[in-house]
């Protein structure tokens, strides 16, 4: 029976390749709340943590609340009120996306097989699937023109940061204080790329961020 964590690991994967082949946001945002669940279960799957049970309950529950519903709510409220759906006509097209991407995961389990780290050998997905999300967010913000995909790359990349985490943190506290501030670094960004978001829309009837380069001094 393949494990638990490996299971999850392996959806992350498939969140992935499915979010780069997407073409509406809604699928989109659906996709990150599906993924910001998973990688919010997996630190705490991976060892039985220090602490009292209703402590490491509460502090799951936050993070799956924050990661799963808040953020993706906000999301689908701000293309709501910019009122796109659709990702049009992508830098990169997403047949080259998804091609792009399994190479992403290629190169992910290489580099993580050359690192010959011996704490992960139970789960040896787990260090390819972070760097696998944290390439995929990148590529998301320069290869995709709407502002909202872009935020959505950001999140992605944020996804594969919590994943590193869990591969370094050593111990359950410090790993609670990590992952609270990673979250409120996460909301404090979201606001403020909701606000520029906003800005752009109300100023050029788009969130297309070509339309940045028409700034001047």
């Amino acid at each position: 029976m393949i494990p638990l964590v490996d299971s999850l690991l392996a959806l992350v994967f498939l969140t992935v390749l499915f979010s780069l082949n997407c073409h509406r946001l809604l699928g989109l945002i659906r996709i990150m709340a599906i993924q910001g669940i998973i990688v919010s279960l997996i630190p705490f799957l991976l060892e039985k943590p220090e602490g009292t049970l209703l402590v490491n309950v509460g502090v799951l529950l936050v993070i799956v609340i924050v990661k799963g519903l808040i953020i993706p709510g906000m999301l689908l409220f701000a293309i709501r009120k910019v009122q796109i759906r659709k990702e049009v006509e992508p830098i990169i097209s997403y047949n080259a996306s998804i091609f792009i991407g399994l190479l992403v995961i290629y190169v992910s389990v290489l580099i993580s097989g050359r690192m010959h780290l011996t704490a992960l050998s139970s789960y040896p997905l787990l260090l390819p699937a972070a760097f696998t999300a944290l390439a995929a967010g990148l590529f998301l913000l320069m290869a995709r023109r709407k502002a909202i995909t872009q935020i959505i790359g950001y999140l992605m990349m944020e996804n594969g940061i919590y994943l590193a985490g869990a591969v370094l943190a050593k111990h359950a506290r410090t790993q609670h204080i990590v992952e609270f501030g990673i979250l409120l670094d996460l909301l404090v960004g979201v606001m403020i790329m909701g606000i520029i978001l906003h800005r752009i829309n109300h100023s050029y009837d788009d969130a297309d961020t070509t339309f940045l380069e028409q700034l001047k001094d």
